[in-house]
This record gives C-alpha cells, sequence and structure tokens, in this order.
C-alpha cells in the first residue's frame, strides 16, 4: 500500500471535514468554520491516499501552553489501513510541548489512555424538545462588541488558555447562531451562545457564576431559538448542571471524556454548565 501524504488542511477542507463529522453523527453547526478557522489556521491536517482525502484531525493551540486535539477522523473507505495513526502522530507533533486535551469517544479512550492522555472527568450531551416563557430580566442582553474584552476575559476563566481569536468570532451573532451575557454590577457574570446545527440548536458555552444564573441564561437562549430540539454538553462532575438538564426535560444522549497529555488544567467545573464545543474544547 502507498504511503499517505500528510498536508495542512485549507479553508475549504475544513468545510469538507465538516461534513465528514456530520456523518459521524456529530451534529456540527452550520457556521462552525469560519470560527474554527479563526481559532488556528494551521491547526487542521489531511492525509491524502492517492490523491484523495483519506483522514483527517485538529491540533487547535491556544497560545504557548495548551492545544485541544479534534476531528479524529478516518473516512470509511480508508479505515484500517494505519492512515489514521500516522496523522495523529503528525499533528501531536505540532503541539510541540503544549499540554494537549481532547473529548474522546467512548470507543477510542482505550488508544488515546496509550498515547499517553488520562482521563479527567466525563462529559455528557443532553438533549430534547422544549420551549420556554420569556425571559425578563434586563440583566441579560445580547452580546455587542463593546463587550468583546470582557467576554475575552471571562472566556479565559473556563479554558486552560486565553482564546481570544476564536471567542471573538463564536460570541459574534450570525444569522444562526446568537449569544447572550448576564451582567450583574458591570461585570459579566454569566455567557451563553447557541447556534444552529445540522440537526437542532446547540447551546455552548454556557458558563456562569452561579446556578441561577446559568438557569437564567439557558431559558433566555433557547427562548431566542424558538421551539426545537436543543442540545447541551455538560462536565458530568457539574451536579448543578445535571439538574438544569433533568428541570428541563433533557435527556442523555452522547458521551465523551476529557483527557489531557501532560498536566491537566483545574477548570472551575461547577461554573461550567455547557462546554463550548467537543471538537474546541
Amino acid at each position: 500500500m502507498a504511503e499517505a501524504a500528510i498536508r495542512q488542511a485549507g479553508r475549504d477542507d475544513l468545510a469538507m471535514i465538516l461534513d465528514w463529522a456530520a456523518a459521524e453523527g456529530w451534529n456540527p453547526g452550520l457556521d462552525d468554520a469560519d470560527p474554527f478557522w479563526t481559532a488556528d489556521p494551521g491547526g487542521y491536517f489531511l492525509a491524502e491516499l492517492a490523491g484523495r482525502p483519506a483522514a483527517a484531525v485538529s491540533m487547535v493551540r491556544y497560545g504557548d501552553g495548551f492545544a485541544f486535539l479534534g476531528f479524529y477522523i478516518a473516512h470509511p473507505d480508508f479505515r484500517g489501513q494505519g492512515i489514521g495513526r500516522a496523522l495523529w502522530q503528525h499533528a501531536v507533533a505540532a503541539a510541540g510541548p503544549r499540554t494537549i486535551g481532547l473529548d474522546g469517544v467512548v470507543a477510542q479512550q482505550e488508544n488515546y489512555r496509550r498515547s499517553g492522555f488520562a482521563y479527567t472527568h466525563g462529559n455528557m450531551r443532553y438533549g430534547g424538545r422544549l420551549r420556554t416563557e420569556p425571559v425578563r430580566d434586563k440583566r441579560v442582553i445580547p452580546v455587542a462588541p463593546v463587550h468583546m474584552p470582557m467576554i475575552v476575559d471571562y472566556d479565559a476563566r473556563f479554558n486552560p488558555a486565553p482564546r481570544p481569536a476564536f471567542i471573538g468570532q463564536w460570541a459574534r451573532e450570525t444569522e444562526t447562531r446568537r449569544s447572550l451575557v448576564l451582567i450583574d454590577d458591570g461585570t459579566i457574570a454569566g455567557l451563553g451562545t447557541i447556534r444552529a446545527c445540522r440537526g437542532g440548536r446547540k447551546i455552548g458555552p454556557l458558563f456562569a457564576d452561579t446556578a441561577m444564573n446559568a438557569d437564567l441564561l439557558f431559558r433566555a437562549l433557547v427562548m431566542e431559538a424558538g421551539a426545537g430540539d436543543v442540545y447541551l454538553d455538560i462536565p458530568v462532575p457539574n451536579g448543578e448542571a445535571k439538574a438544569l438538564c433533568a428541570r428541563h426535560g433533557l435527556e442523555p444522549v452522547f458521551e465523551t471524556a476529557r483527557m489531557y497529555r501532560g498536566e491537566a488544567p483545574g477548570l472551575p467545573l461547577d461554573r461550567i454548565f455547557g462546554i463550548t464545543t467537543f471538537e474546541l474544547g
């Protein structure tokens, strides 16, 4: 068998990778490509065999100390040929000495352990069809450009490294994406985004200083989206996040594990009510 050629993926390739992710049932957002690309244009890789894309992976680098691995997918026509493994090694090398995080599906977690990744906690996607009553709280307002410096600082509290380029794009309003902040006494006390996906809508991130703030933002985001299926990815150790899902009738639908290679960061899981995205952390 010919050896696969590995190259950096371009912006058009990322659109194809998102289609592959959709085929795997990962349900990406309709306009995820722009913020994903902005996060690290050099962080996406393809393996090709005889000129055909065969496998993909991302290694998005946030500063000098942290990177997040995602989109580890082999095309069905090329599975079982060792192509994905070579691509994996290429991506890990691209991270250099950084700590690497990932959200691993159940079937791959043992493989990740053999590559030096250690389990830290489970994540669970909850979903359901719901709608809520109007939220009337003047502290909850749409994100505007004037909020971006505060949002960058707030987002950095919940992630191993600041990610200003990514969150600046992610929290920006588009036709398929809406973000809200809860501002209390002049400072941000909660942040949430809801976006249209290939199926339904996902909320993420959902960061809040209190469970009450998280519930308020959740209801406001659902109200913005209207009736339909809604999904929320929570860190399992956050019992208040599980209670929020139960309160609104959401059921578990998908499981991953947060794993790190290198020193695991001490994230405030009790204030992370919704993970931004399994692909980029």
